[in-house]
């Protein structure tokens, strides 16, 4: 059996605050701790037979999981240039999906930690086919394009409360209790971890019971961007209507181009928003 994990690092062990993820601050006591989750994680998996596991880096510039750490059983996909954000190298060949360490969407429990969709600096909201969903909301309905099934979570409890709404048969494993977006009721890692791998390995036996979130085209994408700007320059792609001064529309066949092209409209909107796009080459 082959299990794909899209990692992510607000959710893991331990964090409570932007500051502990800044590359200045103590960004490599937390890549370690982001690292401990995800091998959890994978030994969970292979406990429970998997024997194939693929891990997908999904922070930031998608490049902070230690290799050196990672459980050698393990293959990496690590680096930001994707087509498939925090899903790339995921296909129909999988019989799982497990997200660690991921997180609230913006907008939703307030006590969700370090809670935002896709990119805190732009986005303010995402509908799916009229429906508010967050980052494993979204990546859920795309793997349920290749037939993958969502099997397990891992985070703080508004995360697990949120999802569990949208994916009720997942694993979860509580991590930490979220207080404010910028602080939480922690575990220790030696509990946190074992919690994990206990849960992943439960995840297994949903393999094949568990329906995939699949969605029948065609897919709508409505978009809330933080600034006019943002949104505006996402209509270079023709495909793009701007329903509102920071609001966008697309319709795509299917749920895998639509998220590629809302991911493409997350890139615009980033570079635009201080001005960068319209002055890079002046």
């Amino acid at each position: 059996m082959k299990i794909f994990i899209s990692a992510d690092i607000e959710g893991v062990t331990g964090v409570a605050t932007n500051v502990q993820l800044m590359k200045e601050g103590e960004y490599q006591r937390f890549r370690r701790l982001y690292t401990q989750d995800v091998n959890a994680a994978i030994a969970g998996a292979f406990d429970g037979g998997a024997t194939e596991v693929v891990v997908a880096d999904g922070h930031g510039n998608m490049s902070n999981i230690l290799i050196e750490d990672l459980d050698e059983r393990a293959m990496l996909i690590s680096g930001s240039n994707r087509v498939m954000c925090q899903l790339e190298g995921l296909d129909s060949s999988f019989d799982g999906l497990f997200f660690v360490g991921h997180h609230g969407r913006e907008g939703g429990d307030v006590r969700a930690v370090i809670n935002h969709t896709l990119a805190g600096i732009c986005v303010t909201e995402l509908k799916v086919n009229g429906t508010v969903v967050g980052e494993t909301q979204l990546n859920a309905r795309v793997a349920g394009d290749f037939g993958v099934p969502a099997l397990f979570i891992s985070g703080d409890d508004a995360y697990v409360a949120e999802v569990k709404e949208d994916l009720p048969d997942v694993e979860a494993a509580i991590v930490k209790w979220g207080i404010d977006r910028y602080a939480a009721k922690l575990l220790p890692p030696a509990k946190t971890q074992l919690l994990i791998r206990e849960k992943a390995q439960a995840a297994m036996k949903l393999v094949g019971s568990v329906k995939p979130a699949r969605l029948k085209g065609p897919v709508t994408f409505d978009v809330t961007f933080k600034n006019t700007a943002q949104a505006h320059m996402t209509t270079t792609i023709p495909l793009i209507e701007q329903t509102a001064p920071t609001s966008i529309r697309f319709t795509s066949a299917d749920m895998v181009t639509a998220y590629k092209l809302f991911w493409g409209c997350v890139i615009i909107a980033m570079t635009a928003t201080n001005g960068v796009l319209s002055s890079a080459n002046a």
